[in-house]
């Protein structure tokens, strides 16, 4: 009986969860322009205006570029501080490491205000370069964790031969250990793309003149007449989240299975 009900809440949970997800695509599809039952016509109408849209294009491009630009250097700072976590001890290795994941925990409409003060008392001009550093730094802990698993299922003593062969601590971290961890690299990859891609309260204070997608999507809900192309967009970018996100957790399983590592949950 406990296990009937525990199972009818989860049910009620996922649902009340993933009903306006489901709803998307429902209502993408729909000919009318209101966003209500019961349905009209089938239409594909709403995703050629999506794709014909001069601004929707220029905010894509925006978010695109800030997207792969903090994935990548949120996947480089946070190859250095796993490798530094997990192989090495130093003073104030604790303090340092909680640090770089306090933007996990803190609000991101405080960070968002505290990086365009700083930003604008340095003379700093808000563009996209400002959002690729607020996204770089959100992501940043996202890539550490994941980095840091997949540095901590390294077996060392294959680390320790490379150094018995001759190799130096460059080229046995670029021959051996970067290897076992691409895996993981690319799983931080399309996680951190994925975080900035969707992140809209940083976007919408620092990006200045320059729109990214959520911030776009944000300005059109004030139009009702834009609401069903706004339904396709939507449509399309849970469909590349999902993917997204399935890929990263097939490369993160890779990548302990290829280190022989157990398993301890992942993002899926």
């Amino acid at each position: 009986m406990k296990g009937r009900g525990l199972r009818a809440y989860a049910l009620v949970y996922l649902l009340f969860l993933y009903a306006p997800i489901l709803l998307l695509p429902i209502f993408a599809f729909n000919s009318g322009t209101i966003i209500a039952f019961p349905l009209k016509s089938f239409t594909t109408e709403w995703f050629g205006q999506m794709w014909g849209n001069a601004s929707l294009r220029r905010a894509l491009t925006n978010s695109l570029t800030i997207a792969v630009s903090a994935s990548i250097l949120a996947t480089c700072l946070g190859i250095f501080a796993a490798r530094a976590s997990t192989r090495f001890e130093f003073p104030g290795k604790g303090p340092i490491m909680g640090l770089i994941m306090l933007p996990l925990v803190l609000p991101e409409i405080i960070v968002s205000i505290s990086l365009l003060v700083v930003l604008l008392s340095l003379g700093v001009k808000l563009s996209i370069l400002t959002v690729i550093l607020g996204h770089t730094l959100i992501c940043m802990p996202y890539a550490t964790v994941i980095l840091s698993t997949a540095f901590n299922s390294l077996d060392r003593s294959l680390e320790e031969a490379a150094y018995d062969l001759g190799e130096t601590r460059i080229s046995a971290f670029r021959l051996v250990i970067l290897p076992l961890v691409m895996p993981g690299i690319i799983s931080s990859l399309l996680m951190s793309f994925t975080i900035s891609l969707d992140e809209f309260i940083i976007a919408f204070f620092l990006a200045g003149n320059e729109p990214t997608l959520p911030t776009y999507i944000f300005s059109q809900l004030r139009f009702p007449k834009q609401i069903p192309m706004i339904m396709a967009l939507g449509t399309v970018l849970v469909i590349m989240s999902i993917l997204l996100l399935t890929i990263a957790e097939y490369f993160r399983r890779r990548g302990i299975a290829k280190t022989g590592a157990k398993n301890t949950g992942g993002f899926l």
